[in-house]
């Protein structure tokens, strides 16, 4: 499955290198010494070029959450029992969740899209239901997905984008639920990088050492069972993956298709950014990694993105909480460099360097 003729293989809307030097010039002549913002002023600047703007700006943003139940989670390697995925679309419906708190306080639209749970909630206010499923199949057995299972869950990922862009949404945050899915981004991380499964996995929704012990075996059987190492990433995702991690990594080719700035949440968001960034490299510098969770591969699936994350709060909680937090500070690095003075408009006298001393 090459998916050489697909649309998730249509490049990127490209980086406007002109901008990008604007702004790196209007950045150097604000009333601050050069790089007193630290990494606030290189994600100004990166933003301008993917703008194609100098002076970069974040006005409407949106949390996007994709929910799915996994077959893997038979296999006891999850802490909770499965019937909490689809408890917690109901929680996100009726504003209890982390995710729902942070997006009340910062104004931001919340929409949820259940791709398939074993116990289907009823219809709720601002959830999607697309019934691919009643979960994915336990893939120590058989693929997770089917190959047409993983095309239409690619394509909920890139409607959703595709009805972002018409909002005209300058930044996009995609969470996640799913009971076990700690267990298929472990797996598909693995598969993607190489490193061995002892390294990569962790705790998840708090599992105990004999139950992370049973996670790192059931990866390492799942690893085996689909030969993963030298197979596409497509065919990676198919094998070990879960809807809501295929919807997910549609969500941010389709955004960075569309010109849409995303910012990447935890670990399983990450790892889906990485499937988009092997299934389309062009789409890299448009996936902003918000933090570093707690979960031990994620520094590992960090390094794959342009930039570091933006926080370090040893979160591991999932539902784009990590993205939520960081969502401030990147309007706070395009305000700050839109919003500041340069020496000339301030009458303030430069260091020898031409900065602020």
């Amino acid at each position: 499955m090459s998916g050489e003729n697909f649309w998730y293989s249509k490049p990127a809307r490209p980086l406007c290198e002109a901008s990008l030097q604007q702004a790196m010039a209007r950045q150097q002549q604000l009333t601050k010494p050069l790089g007193a913002l630290g990494q606030l002023e290189s994600l100004a600047v990166h933003i301008a070029g993917l703008q194609a703007s100098e002076t970069p700006h974040i006005g409407k943003a949106t949390i996007d959450i994709f929910a799915a139940d996994h077959g893997i989670a038979v296999e006891g390697v999850s802490a909770y029992p499965q019937a909490v995925t689809a408890e917690m679309i109901r929680n996100f419906a009726r504003g209890g969740a982390a995710i729902s708190v942070l997006a009340r306080e910062q104004g931001l639209p919340l929409a949820v899209h259940n791709l398939g749970t074993v116990a289907d909630p009823e219809d709720l206010p601002g959830v999607t239901q697309y019934h691919l499923g009643k979960g994915t199949a336990n893939f120590l057995h058989a693929p997770a997905m089917t190959s047409e299972g993983l095309q239409r869950a690619l394509a909920v990922g890139q409607q959703v984008a595709s009805e972002r862009a018409a909002e005209d949404v300058d930044l996009a945050i995609a969470g996640e639920m799913g009971i076990a899915n700690t267990t298929s981004a472990s797996a598909l991380a693995c598969a993607l990088s190489g490193f061995p499964a002892a390294i990569l996995v962790g705790p998840g929704t708090g599992l105990n050492a004999d139950g992370i012990s049973r996670k790192i075996t059931v990866v390492e059987q799942a690893l085996a069972f689909h030969q993963l190492a030298n197979q596409s990433p497509l065919a990676q995702l198919q094998a070990v993956g879960g809807f809501e991690i295929a919807a997910i990594t549609g969500f941010f080719i389709s955004c960075a298709q569309q010109g849409i700035v995303v910012l990447v949440d935890g670990f399983i968001c990450s790892v889906a950014a990485l499937l988009a960034m092997r299934i389309n490299p062009s789409v890299r510098p448009w996936l902003l990694l918000s933090h570093l969770s707690a979960e031990p591969g994620h520094s590992i699936v960090a390094e794959a993105f342009m930039f570091k994350p933006l926080l370090n709060l040893g979160l591991r909680l999932g539902e784009g909480s990590g993205a939520a937090l960081a969502l401030p500070l990147v309007k706070h690095a395009c305000q700050l460099h839109t919003g500041m003075a340069t020496f000339a408009e301030a009458a303030v006298s430069t260091a020898a360097n031409g900065s602020l001393s």
